[in-house]
């Protein structure tokens, strides 16, 4: 039998009191909490949940995850495998299932609900309502994952419905989507069953959401940072805020997670209740998950901190079994052998070219915000050279590709502003939702040779610039590393700043890349069909 105690000042989120007291444990449960009047100097919190992330964008298997992760007291996840599932379906989510089980972490995967995202894109996989009413059914299945389609809701399209109906069906909660949603619209959606929205940029936007009886969950990834517009709700809505990540590089996961939010809030004034509970106990009540919340009975999930300031974490707990001390994962790497659906040839600079006549053309420009999953539509005035359009350093305003990774396709061509390349290429096979190639460039060759080195990996990220192509495969459904986490994490990082010796202001140059292909986030943005108009939900021309 498994027995023994830990000691310190034990934080009750729920009764919102700190006291010292002994954690007996048996066999990863807590079977008793032994008040007393001792003196600690560590104190004992429930371990923090990231109530909304996509393991894939860490670029890491889940097993790898987790060994970053409990390093900053995370204990669980509420995790949306709809990046695999575009790839390759029910045995994506499955694969993510089984691999997350290996390692002492609480995942909580969901049914992904929007697999293909639109009809506007072409996926690897398609998850129907038959798919998902057996999703649903798994124990290990804990929620419908974010509807984006918020459209077909509002329209009550039958798919749509259906799924929705499997959720409720089975007591599982439907997460949301909605961004900009507001009035009758939001009103409409959130009486459908949707309980959560993570993409909420503006704190009007997550007031109205709130106030209409939504959760709201404060989003601060790699790409979309949106922690401090929404951070005041939590003052007044402590019950309803969860924090989250969305999507979280391998780089930004070394250096912290829902910790950082904590430590922040904290800087902001909030109580630290509330704060504790938006990280720790809001999601285990809203996902009915089985993390323990230091109760008596509960799972022994906890952390160790120094104090309640800087919150540094001295050790974390999974299920009794300690998985971090001082800054160092204790769970080891898990070999896996890569699963994939990659069917793509090598192209041509000639693949790029867009006819044009005349010495310029005026073309619609998709304009990228550093910090935001939306973008803008602006207009510029373009070179043409030998009957082709070209890209113009000068204005900042730079080729960019999508090529489909599922079949033999044309390149679809668009141009976007900032990400200030001066004479480069940068290319993914991580490509927001579909996952087709997605390459942004000053001139067709550099486009080429980066998108061609991701096709000879059969998944990964590039860079191409004097003749110099660099890759880093991602060979589990082009989405991720069967790699140690860390090393990912260093060769990442060289990556990013090698996109930013090359010109890019971005913080996240190459999360910024995997976003634009995102249809379902306004305004205009490029799939593997064409340049897509976000707020009409249709093709639109690149040239007026």
């Amino acid at each position: 039998m498994n027995t023994y105690q830990i000691s310190g000042n034990l934080v009750d989120v729920l009764q919102q009191e700190i006291y010292p007291a002994i954690l007996h444990i048996e066999n990863g449960r807590i079977i008793s909490i032994e008040r007393n009047n001792n003196v600690y100097t560590q104190f004992l919190l429930p371990g923090f949940t990231d109530a909304h992330v996509h393991i894939e964008s860490s670029m890491l298997i889940p097993s790898e995850f987790a060994r970053l992760a409990v390093v900053h007291g995370t204990v669980a996840t509420v995790s949306d495998p709809h990046e695999i599932a575009n790839v390759m379906g029910v045995d994506g989510v499955t694969f993510m299932l089984e691999n997350g089980k290996q390692v002492p972490f609480k995942f909580n995967f969901g049914a992904p609900s929007c697999v293909p995202a639109t009809t506007f894109e072409t996926a690897g996989a398609t998850v129907s309502v038959a798919d998902i009413e057996q999703l649903l059914q798994r124990d290990d299945i804990k929620y419908l994952t974010e509807m984006m389609n918020f459209p077909g809701v509002l329209n009550k399209d039958p798919e749509v419905m259906a799924k929705i109906a499997a959720a409720k069906k089975y007591n599982k909660p439907v997460d949301g989507h909605a961004p900009g949603l507001s009035g009758d619209a939001a009103s409409n959606y959130i009486q459908a069953g949707i309980s959560t929205d993570h993409e909420c940029f503006t704190l009007e936007e997550g007031l109205e959401k709130l106030q209409l009886g939504m959760h709201i969950l404060i989003r601060e990834g790699s790409a979309a940072k949106n922690f401090e517009a929404l951070i005041p709700l939590l003052h007044d809505y402590p019950e309803k805020i969860m924090f989250c990540s969305d999507d979280k590089h391998p780089d930004n996961l070394e250096e912290g997670h829902i910790n950082q939010l904590v430590k922040r809030a904290l800087a902001h004034g909030i109580d630290l209740f509330k704060v504790l509970r938006a990280a720790c106990v809001n999601p285990v009540l809203h996902y009915n998950l089985d993390n323990g919340l230091l109760r008596e009975n509960d799972a022994a999930d906890f952390i160790i901190a120094d104090n309640l300031h800087d919150f540094n974490i001295i050790a974390t707990y999974i299920n009794g079994q300690q998985v971090a001390d001082n800054g160092r994962t204790l769970i080891s790497s898990i070999p896996v052998t890569p699963v994939n659906n990659f069917v793509c040839d090598p192209l041509s600079p000639a693949d790029f070219r867009i006819p044009a006549t005349g010495n310029s053309a005026k073309v619609n420009v998709i304009e990228a915000m550093d910090g935001q999953l939306i973008t803008n539509a602006i207009t510029a005035t373009l070179p043409v050279t030998d009957g082709a359009l070209l890209s113009d350093t000068t204005q900042d305003v730079l080729k960019l590709a999508v090529v489909n990774r599922y079949r033999k396709a044309p390149v679809a061509t668009a141009f976007i502003r900032s990400f200030g390349l001066k004479s480069a290429a940068i290319a993914s096979s991580v490509a927001h939702d579909s996952h087709n190639i997605i390459a942004v460039g000053t001139d067709d060759a550099s486009l080429c040779a980066a998108i061609n080195g991701v096709i000879t990996h059969q998944g990964g990220i590039s860079i191409a610039s004097d003749n110099d192509v660099q890759v880093l495969p991602l060979p589990v459904a082009g989405l991720m590393s069967n790699l140690d986490g860390y090393t990912i994490s260093k060769q990442y990082s060289h990556f990013d700043q090698a996109a930013k010796k090359l010109g890019s202001a971005l913080a996240s140059p190459y999360m910024t890349l995997s976003f634009m292909a995102l249809l379902v986030i306004p305004h205009l943005k490029l799939s593997d069909m064409g340049l897509f108009d976000g707020d009409k939900f249709a093709f639109t021309k690149i040239m007026n």
